[in-house]
């Protein structure tokens, strides 16, 4: 049996899609408050932009913390098509983001569960509720395309 996608994780693949198509890794981002709302979408722009910040993440939550005027995003809900990295983790705690849900893990660039492991250093101040694997097939058949094109 297949689980319908959340909307905000779907309109996280349709950003991944359309930085794709741009030529940017293909990861896209979502913000959304408490009540499902969204507030943000984005792709990855780092090309575009001419900015090696400019991760999907990094972008919906400068975006938020706009508009709402705070850089306390504590009521709002992050979808993220790949496992944040060092950065945007450290940007998602910050941010104090109540919950991360992503796709697919990232062994080389993780943050989550790989590598540094961010969210269980001593040194966090703040943890969201972290939710995994959600559409991971679908991000991991993604960024496989996306990579075996490019070489």
């Amino acid at each position: 049996m297949t689980h319908k996608l959340p909307e905000p994780m779907l309109r996280a693949f349709t950003e991944a899609e359309k930085a794709a198509k741009l030529g940017e890794v293909p990861v896209g981002a979502v913000i959304v408050d408490k009540l499902g709302n969204i507030l943000a979408v984005a792709g990855n722009r780092t090309l575009q932009d001419h900015d090696p910040t400019a991760h999907a993440e990094m972008l919906v939550i400068r975006e938020v913390a706009s508009k709402l005027a705070s850089e306390r995003l504590v009521d709002c809900d992050l979808y993220v098509t790949l496992e944040p990295c060092a950065m945007c983790t450290a940007a998602i705690s910050f941010a104090r983001i109540r919950r991360l849900y992503y796709g697919a893990t990232d062994e080389k660039m993780g943050a989550v569960e790989n590598g540094p492991v961010f969210f269980a250093q001593p040194t966090c101040h703040h943890k969201p509720e972290i939710y995994g694997g959600i559409g991971e097939q679908r991000a991991e058949t993604l960024l496989r395309g996306f990579f075996k094109n490019r070489r």
